[in-house]
């Protein structure tokens, strides 16, 4: 008997190995292709304007571009600008995340709040965010707070309308089968409507991460001294396109971070959600 055990382990051991290879093979031919695209870009972002004959005020190739990262992390402050925009993407985002998660909440639980409250919140999401930063920068002076409020702005309205939508679909049975076992309101909210508005609420925060670098720079565009955006526009003034877009690579750079942080913490927090394991490409 303990035999004919023994053989069916060894035999779903030899059989459940095939798929973790498998796995981390996928694994090695997806990273690879990544970094085969990215050194193809770079290898064309490097020579294509040679071979076209491109002004460097058009397109710098990429030595260029990462001599004048050099030169403006030496020179410019670079670093100190970075966090300063890092900053306030933090800030902006953090705020305007609480402030979606609770009016979306307070909508969702009360219809009619939703109703009295729609039209403004929807013309508020319609007004240009552009249009917003001269006024804040004309109401508090050329500060940080400018840049966090229009942050908060954009990140707001994705993240609210995420938990609205999720706190109004949560499934009755279960709201149901919690209030048949004496839960109050503030139960019913704690354990079922809130945790059911998780998956859709950090994928509101994944399109505000991006959203919020957005926001921040535009801030910086219209007024300040301080920031990347601030670095935007003097490397325009100067004609300098390198630096453009060495500023441009480290908004992106603190974007993907924001989203890697949102990734992060989804997985963290919703780790019980099963997972796809197959693509559909």
């Amino acid at each position: 008997m303990s035999v004919s055990v023994s053989n069916e382990a060894a035999s779903e051991a030899r059989h459940a190995a095939p798929p973790a290879r498998s796995l981390f093979s996928g694994k090695v031919a997806t990273v690879s292709g990544s970094v085969l695209v990215l050194l193809g870009f770079l290898a064309i972002w490097e020579w294509g304007p040679g071979l076209l004959n491109m002004p460097e005020f058009i397109l710098p190739r990429f030595s260029r571009v990462v001599q004048e990262f050099g030169h403006m992390w030496q020179n410019s402050d670079l670093l100190m600008h970075s966090g300063i925009t890092a900053f306030e993407v933090i800030v902006g985002f953090i705020l305007g995340a609480l402030l979606g998660l609770v009016v979306g909440v307070v909508l969702g639980l009360s219809p009619r709040t939703e109703s009295i409250l729609s039209p403004y919140i929807l013309a508020l999401q319609i007004a240009p965010k552009v249009a917003f930063a001269p006024l804040f920068v004309m109401w508090l002076g050329y500060t940080i707070y400018p840049k966090i409020l229009v942050a908060i702005l954009i990140v707001f309205f994705p993240v609210m309308i995420n938990v609205l939508s999720a706190v109004r679909t949560v499934d009755p049975d279960m709201v149901n089968l919690v209030r048949t076992l004496n839960a109050g309101r503030w139960q019913i909210f704690r354990l079922v409507e809130f945790p059911s508005a998780l998956p859709a609420l950090f994928s509101g925060l994944r399109i505000a991460s991006t959203l919020a670098v957005i926001g921040v720079t535009v801030g910086e565009l219209v007024g300040g001294n301080l920031g990347l955006g601030f670095l935007l526009v003097d490397g325009e003034g100067q004609g300098n396109t390198a630096a453009v877009f060495v500023t441009i690579a480290m908004l992106t750079l603190i974007g993907i971070i924001a989203y890697a942080g949102v990734v992060w913490a989804e997985k963290r927090v919703l780790h019980y959600l099963p997972r796809a394991s197959t693509t559909t490409v």
